[in-house]
């Protein structure tokens, strides 16, 4: 029964991981953080809320996404990265609340999910991770 839960907490982390891997890798080497902040964050929010505030933001979500995503696939400092992604699901939940309405919950409700399942399940069952590797060799 161990073995099937240290399979889903891998596959919940490998999930999680790679989504916000990728997303981070998109906006920073492929779009370039600069032209998120001009394409999807100061349209958006030039009238709601300083200018400091939404490119700190589009830095700071970018980044967090696509190291604390190779953190998850890796499995190293996973409480750490959590900590981070779950800043992330905030920051966004309440940008996108500040923006318009929020009916389409998909862009966290599901990240989200994963997340919380993660958080819960104690960090001796993620047999699959560096962070449990490193700690038998202790």
């Amino acid at each position: 029964m161990d073995s099937n839960k240290s399979i889903a907490i891998l596959t919940a982390r490998l999930l999680l991981g790679f989504i916000f891997l990728m997303q981070g890798f998109g906006k920073v080497f492929k779009i370039g953080v600069g032209n998120v902040y001009n394409s999807f964050f100061k349209e958006t929010y030039q009238d709601i809320l300083p200018e400091f505030i939404t490119i700190g933001t589009a830095y700071y979500t970018s980044f967090i996404e696509l190291i604390a995503g190779l953190m998850l696939v890796i499995g190293y400092k996973k409480n750490i990265a959590y900590i981070l992604l779950a800043s992330v699901l905030v920051i966004v939940t309440f940008g996108h609340g500040l923006a318009e309405p929020i009916w389409d919950l998909s862009h966290v409700m599901y990240r989200g999910i994963l997340l919380i399942f993660l958080l819960m399940m104690p960090a001796t069952l993620d047999k699959f991770s560096l962070d449990y590797q490193l700690a038998l060799k202790k």
